[in-house]
């Protein structure tokens, strides 16, 4: 089938291909919700049903995952007139929104434990808010329950009236972070364990939220050995092919064994809220293993995205960002 809508011409493959880049990001998504009803509302989760324990919510899990092929769907037929590349961009702000929020995330919350922890080894917080309060954020379930969830909370919701991504300003914070350490040691021999911490937990925050938004901008590193020589339209069915055999397909392994079940690698430390054992350090490293899947997610999202743009420029679909950075004619 072929059609000319509003001006774009489209085929059944183009709109098999719109729906299935909007499959994997809806299912992205779904995984994580059912994801979060498992470990924290004891949902059976789908995999329940190959043991026979499922149950109604069980079931719910499972055919939830069938219901992301029909939304998605139904989302192409209802926008047959919208082309790749508008897809692909519709694709990129979800995934900028996620790392908007993860970056505030990070600053938020970091700065907020940063302060907890130097209150708590000074021996300031009981007078701050009292013996059994100060007991209480000694507690990671505690901290994190009651003050971290409600500011990461709050960091999606700054996400969704601002629309820069922090990169510099979080890569600044981290030389800062660094360079109050070697003043303290080395000019007032002061040093405790939740200054390296928060070193560590911007770092890893820009190290893995930055990676989508350089995947956008070409800015990942590509070994060119064949792929320099090639035609455009080569390119883009690379660029296709290789986001899902190779980028989503990495991402699906990331999410699958890091969150396959209560005991996998990313959920185990944020159920039992897990923190280093040095001295009165920041009690966030659970967040930090949670950092992986906001890394695999914003990834597997945008690998869709850019599997859109594959196809596009494989069809010689016209780059609107590239009209408009060419020269006016004279």
């Amino acid at each position: 089938m072929a059609g000319d809508l509003g001006g774009y011409a489209y085929t059944s493959n183009v709109l098999a291909c719109r729906a299935f880049a909007w499959t994997i990001v809806i299912a992205t998504l779904v995984f994580i919700l059912n994801n979060y009803l498992t470990l924290w509302w004891d949902w059976p989760g789908a995999r329940s049903v190959s043991t026979g324990n499922a149950g109604a919510l069980g079931w719910l899990q499972l055919f939830s995952y069938a219901g992301c092929a029909i939304a998605a769907v139904f989302h192409v037929h209802r926008n047959k007139t919208r082309s790749l590349r508008a897809d692909a961009a519709a694709i990129y702000r979800i995934s900028a929104y996620i790392i908007r929020g993860a970056f505030w995330m990070v600053v938020i919350v970091g700065l907020a434990d940063m302060i907890l922890s130097f209150l708590r080894v000074e021996g300031l917080l009981p007078d701050l808010v009292g013996e059994k309060m100060a007991k209480d954020l000694g507690r990671s379930s505690y901290r994190g329950l009651y003050v971290h969830v409600p500011l990461i909370c709050l960091s999606f919701v700054v996400a969704a009236f601002t629309r820069t991504l922090g990169f510099t300003w979080l890569a600044l914070l981290v030389v800062i972070a660094e360079l109050q350490i070697v003043i303290s040691r080395f000019i007032f021999s002061y040093e405790q364990a939740f200054m390296g911490d928060i070193v560590r937990f911007w770092y890893a925050g820009l190290f893995l939220f930055a990676s989508a938004y350089t995947l956008t901008e070409e800015g990942h590193v590509r070994v060119d050995v064949l792929y320099a020589g090639f035609k455009g339209k080569t390119k883009g069915l690379v660029n296709a092919f290789g986001s899902i055999l190779l980028g989503a397909s990495l991402c699906y392994v990331v999410l699958w064994l890091g969150m396959g079940s209560k005991s996998s690698i990313i959920n185990a430390p944020i159920l039992a809220y897990e923190v280093t054992q040095q001295g009165f350090g920041m009690y966030v490293k659970y967040l930090m293993a949670a950092f992986l899947a906001i890394f695999a997610v914003s990834m597997m999202i945008q690998f869709a995205g850019y599997f859109l743009e594959g196809i596009a420029d494989y069809r010689g679909d016209p780059d609107k960002r590239k009209l408009d950075s060419e020269p006016a004619p004279h």
